[in-house]
């Protein structure tokens, strides 16, 4: 079914005089209502547009019509996010005015949904989400899908932690030779996959001067942690290369990085997580992290082992002290996959970005 996001397109396309099976999503129709009402449209589909109701009348009943519920949040967003939509009015001078964002006002909202459990909320959530995983999809099609690489990780690390710098750089080097870096969205080891990915292009030089402008606020909590964040952006603008994160308002305390120049941010916590591993398809490199990077491991490796989307990508491991030792979940992966309790395993645990980079690089050749 052939779908339309613009106005324009879509006028363009209106061109015969009886139109079958397309899609039109949150559209406002009312500037070419006059086109549409000499033309027939059946089995189409209509997602939250705006019309009167002359040409409400004139659609029905052969097709579609899905209103948009009230709700603070478009219904059917026919785009990803990026910090423009998500920080809407945010200034960074005035932390403060993060308040009023779309991110903000869609989070609260969440948490008051989920304490009435009205099911016009949890629509309307859903439907979102199917929204966003259909615009995900459209827009990762553009990309050879063994050059989608997910970095995972905790949300504690700091700004100023070596394994944050380590991240971002590596995250760097990877765009730059062609691969579309992949998170969780939030902070910590995500961001710092988007940092690399935003400073991609430039030199390593000019990515340790934007970490030192981070450092001031280290933490997720720290009151300047969004502000220092687009104070880098402000002094490096226009990155070279896109990223995409993938976040979540179930943990809406974690803001999402603006790194991320696409975010396909979700309500349904579980739905983002498996399509984020599902779409890593060049692989998942894991460091170190507490109860939900476990999570991430587990549900790759099963992902892994049953080749659920068609074949086995890498499972990195980087930091060899914390996955032997601190979190010695690699030896038993290993060990059960050497005696074919586990199949179909590409595995790595490294300290250097350069043997990573070389993994990665052998599986997508």
């Amino acid at each position: 079914m052939q779908k339309f996001e613009s106005t324009s397109s879509l006028k363009d396309f209106l061109t015969v005089s009886h139109v079958e099976e397309i899609a039109v999503q949150s559209l406002d129709l009312t500037e070419i209502e006059s086109l549409m009402l000499n033309i027939t449209f059946s089995k189409c589909l209509f997602l939250g547009c705006s019309m009167s109701d002359d040409l409400l009348h004139h659609l029905l009943p052969e097709n579609f019509i899905f209103p948009a519920l009230d709700v603070p949040f478009n219904t059917y967003p026919n785009q990803l996010y990026n910090k423009k939509t998500l920080y809407n009015g945010f200034n960074r001078h005035e932390p403060e005015t993060y308040l009023k964002t779309l991110d903000k006002i869609v989070y609260d909202y969440y948490q008051k949904s989920h304490e009435e459990l009205s099911i016009k909320d949890t629509l309307a959530q859903r439907l979102h989400d199917h929204s966003i995983t259909d615009s995900l999809h459209e827009y990762i099609s553009q990309y050879n899908e063994r050059n989608l690489v997910a970095i995972m990780g905790g949300h504690k690390i700091k700004r100023t932690d070596e394994m944050y710098v380590k991240v971002a750089s590596l995250a760097k080097s990877l765009t730059e030779s062609g691969y579309l870096m992949l998170s969780g969205g939030g902070p910590g080891a995500m961001e710092a996959t988007h940092v690399g990915a935003w400073m991609a292009g430039r030199s390593e030089a000019e990515l340790h001067q934007a970490i030192d402008i981070l450092s001031a606020a280290p933490v997720y909590s720290d009151d300047n942690w969004l502000s220092s964040a687009f104070e880098v952006m402000e002094q490096f603008p226009e990155p070279q290369f896109d990223s995409l994160g993938i976040p979540t308002w179930h943990y809406g305390h974690e803001l999402p990085t603006p790194f991320a120049t696409k975010i396909a941010k979700y309500f349904e916590n579980s739905v983002r997580e498996e399509g984020l591993l599902a779409i890593a398809k060049g692989g998942v490199i894991f460091t170190p992290g507490s109860a939900g990077t476990m999570q991430e491991v587990f549900q790759d490796l099963a992902q892994n082992h049953y080749e659920s989307y068609g074949y086995a990508s890498p499972m990195i491991f980087l930091n060899i002290e914390f996955w032997t030792k601190d979190r010695p979940i690699f030896p038993i992966i290993q060990q059960m996959s050497e005696r074919g309790d586990l199949m179909n395993l590409n595995l790595g645990l490294y300290d250097n970005n350069e043997e990573v980079i070389e993994h990665l690089r052998k599986f997508s050749e």
